[in-house]
């Protein structure tokens, strides 16, 4: 539980202007413990269709099917489910109001999956996998969640039609999920480099997407400067 304290704090403090109700941020949180569920019922979708698939069975047998599974199945079923509570209801709150506010929400809603997911598969670890596992999640779920809640709030805000910011938000996150997790179960070292060298280039995107919207809040705030 220590990483997933740390970014909850991490993440109400980044929330400096106008910062969000911490019962919002706690309801955004347990949303994520069940989008877990969702994705569950959404995999089980996958069988009447002959669709659902072993990833760690490809992963020694069939490669390429692991990463069409990944890509086609793992990233957006995971980033839909993640979805889908941010913009049934937390999109709705009133204090939704500015656009740093889709990036905490959809982080709090990634680390609440992060933890049933760690949790779901902690029997199955050693306790370095598990401590590894509990690093990592988090951060990794936050980051992918950050993608399509980006585009999503800025149409949101702007009252503008979501359709395209959907597809797009959500293709780009579910296509670096799946990404991700193809590198990730090969498990040869050079492809873990190139699944860390993702992630730390997502979350430098990240940082920076936060600092300019905090920078942009924060002069709307101060209002029009007078000339001298």
């Amino acid at each position: 539980m220590l990483p997933v304290i740390f970014w909850a704090a991490y993440h109400y403090q980044k929330d400096r202007h106008l910062p969000e109700p911490a019962s919002h941020l706690a309801l955004a949180f347990v949303l994520g413990l069940l989008a877990l569920g969702v994705s569950k019922i959404l995999y089980t979708g996958l069988e009447p269709l002959g669709l659902r698939y072993d990833a760690y069975a490809l992963a020694d047998d069939n490669p390429l099917g692991l990463l069409v599974y990944a890509m086609l199945a793992i990233g957006p079923i995971e980033e839909i489910a993640k979805l889908l509570p941010f913009v049934a209801i937390i999109i709705r709150f009133k204090e939704f109001n500015e656009p740093v506010d889709g990036i905490i929400y959809a982080s709090f809603i990634g680390l609440g999956y992060a933890t049933a997911e760690n949790l779901l598969y902690l029997g199955t670890l050693t306790p370095l996998q598990a401590a590894a596992r509990g690093f990592a999640g988090p951060a990794i779920h936050i980051v992918f969640a950050s993608i399509w809640a980006h585009w999503i709030t800025r149409d949101w805000l702007a009252r503008r039609r979501m359709g395209r910011s959907l597809i797009i938000g959500v293709g780009l996150a579910a296509a670096a999920h799946g990404l991700y997790d193809f590198l990730v179960m090969q498990k040869p070292a050079w492809e873990l480099a190139i699944a860390a060298t993702l992630i730390v280039t997502l979350w430098v995107w990240r940082l920076f997407v936060l600092r300019r919207l905090q920078r942009n809040a924060l002069r709307q705030a101060a209002g029009p400067q007078p000339r001298l």
